[in-house]
């Protein structure tokens, strides 16, 4: 195998939450791009559609699944589905995410409650899900979107119910990935620092300041520089790799 030929992915059967839009819609593009069979699955079957038509307008195939992933039944029937259409889990890449900006002490239960379900509840049920279905074959890799606010604390606005979330997800990463390394199993985790998303208004005056003029490099990230992370973890290149947090966040947590 030459040095190149570790990076392809082609054939690989890939399914990524929250796929119907930002990181997630970038990823799962790249991912169909470097030659994956790719599901993407939301809540919003109408959006999940929307982004498949447009993917094929672009000459990329998209398949979909309308899942909560925060209901263990839907992420059970999710992995399934997904095994079904494709033949078989070769990559899972935890991407749905939920914010809230709220001072702590203004984060009602309802608040904190749905950004801690979508986020690590979230992931924990869909990495078991795919889990069962990558130990009884070869294996597999999951890749969890954390965030650089597992990190540090977000400012100028408060999200404590997010910070929490995205810390959870780095140590599960870890977790899973020693449980799981006897199976074949990888789990890596990225920790993008501000993308340009519908989540993340990164051009507001009053975000500017501390989200860009702060960061080395002095801007924020597109989305379609996440997908590239992707594909290297669910390549061989990275075959000696589990339990890791991917930094790409512009130099931001280095001061």
């Amino acid at each position: 195998m030459s040095a190149l030929d570790v990076f392809a992915i082609d054939g690989t059967r890939a399914v990524v939450t929250g796929g119907n839009r930002g990181i997630g819609r970038a990823i799962a593009l790249t991912l169909a791009q470097a030659g994956a069979s790719v599901v993407i699955a939301g809540r919003d079957a109408a959006q999940n559609q929307a982004a498949v038509s447009a993917a094929r307008d672009a000459g990329l195939e998209l398949h979909a699944v309308t899942a909560d992933v925060s209901r263990r039944e839907d992420a059970d029937r999710l992995a399934g589905e997904a095994a079904g259409q494709l033949g078989g889990l070769d990559l899972f890449v935890n991407n749905a995410g939920a914010c809230v900006h709220a001072p702590a002490l203004e984060v009602t239960d309802d608040d904190w409650a749905r950004v801690l379900d979508v986020n690590i509840s979230g992931v924990w049920h869909c990495s078991r899900a795919a889990a069962r279905v990558m130990k009884d074959s070869e294996g597999g890799a999951i890749v969890n979107i954390g965030s650089i606010s597992a990190m540090i604390v977000n400012r100028p606005q408060w999200q404590p119910a997010y910070n929490a979330s995205k810390a959870a997800v780095h140590q599960l990463t870890k977790s899973l990935a020693a449980e799981w390394a006897p199976y074949g199993i990888r789990v890596n985790a990225i920790a993008p620092g501000y993308v340009r998303t519908e989540m993340a208004p990164v051009d507001r005056p009053e975000f500017q300041r501390y989200w860009i003029d702060d960061t080395p490099q002095h801007r924020a990230a597109a989305p379609e520089e996440i997908g590239p992370l992707v594909v290297f973890l669910a390549s061989a290149a990275a075959s000696f790799i589990t339990g890791s947090v991917i930094v790409a966040d512009g130099g931001y947590t280095l001061w």
